[in-house]
């Protein structure tokens, strides 16, 4: 943890010990910090030149598009939190050399796109607005919280045989109770963020379970998963992912490894073939 983080937690109990409403509001802001924009590696640079760019119209705002590859079966690839599309670069062009088609964005705030002020509905309409220029989608991958917009727009407006989620939740309050966690919240605190959160997005805590909770509410029967959380990961704890994995029996695999956190696992060789596999199939079987 920088000096810098350290302090802001440190201000946050302390404002936590005096009024839990106060540290309720200041987390609210930290939990939708998205600054600093995450560079693009050199890496990955030729992926992105090898993209075909386009803007997407989503909630008033311009969203940069992307699309790899030509090929008939769709894959739409969803990042995270301060994330990019560019970070699944080596799995674009694993997808695209068995033969897919991968389509992606960035979120408002977060890579090339500009804006401000996001929240997972922009995740939603940017997926639904590539849903209808490139669906029905062969899969849907998603990353921390693009794995949640990825499960709700299967379990809504883009049902899809494969959905696969990595480093992610069944829904949001478990990314709130990270947070929460981290920060030392008491109970008032963190029940505040979650009134604030729901209301951000125009619903209630019970009406955010409903809408984005996909334990609570698995996905159509006819769509397998595949999940993907590293024990040691601590942006966000692989708990609700198990849970995720436990609400969809006997139609779901999970891949628990070590040392990969939060990031790394997008670059994992043994995750990366795991994932190919099941798009390819267009299903899984179990394990």
């Amino acid at each position: 943890m920088t000096r810098s983080a350290a302090f802001v937690l440190t201000a946050l109990r302390a404002a936590d010990a005096i009024s839990p409403d106060l540290a309720g509001r200041l987390a609210y802001r930290l939990f939708f910090r998205v600054r600093p924009r995450m560079p693009l590696r050199e890496r990955d640079r030729a992926t992105d030149a090898a993209a075909h760019r386009e803007l997407l119209r989503v909630r008033g705002r311009d969203v940069v598009t992307y699309r790899w590859g030509d090929g008939e079966r769709t894959v739409l690839v969803i990042h995270g939190w301060k994330g990019r599309a560019i970070q699944f670069a080596p799995l674009i062009r694993r997808l695209v050399a068995v033969g897919m088609r991968v389509v992606s964005f960035d979120a408002p705030a977060h890579g090339a796109s500009g804006g401000r002020r996001p929240d997972i509905r922009d995740w939603m309409a940017a997926a639904e607005g590539l849903q209808r220029r490139f669906g029905p989608f062969a899969a849907v991958v998603g990353h921390s919280v693009g794995s949640i917009a990825g499960l709700t727009a299967a379990r809504t407006f883009a049902p899809t045989p494969v959905v696969a989620t990595i480093s992610g939740a069944a829904g949001p309050a478990a990314m709130i109770d990270q947070f929460a966690r981290t920060a030392e919240l008491s109970r008032g605190a963190r029940d505040r963020l979650t009134q604030l959160f729901a209301a951000r997005i125009g619903e209630t805590p019970a009406s955010v379970t409903e809408q984005f909770d996909s334990a609570a509410h698995p996905l159509p029967a006819h769509t397998s998963l595949l999940v993907v959380h590293s024990r040691d990961d601590r942006g966000l704890a692989d708990d609700d992912s198990v849970r995720l994995h436990s609400a969809h029996a006997g139609r779901s695999r999970i891949l628990r490894p070590t040392g990969l956190g939060h990031n790394r696992v997008l670059t994992d060789p043994d995750v990366l073939d795991a994932v190919v596999d099941v798009v390819a199939r267009g299903a899984h079987v179990p394990v």
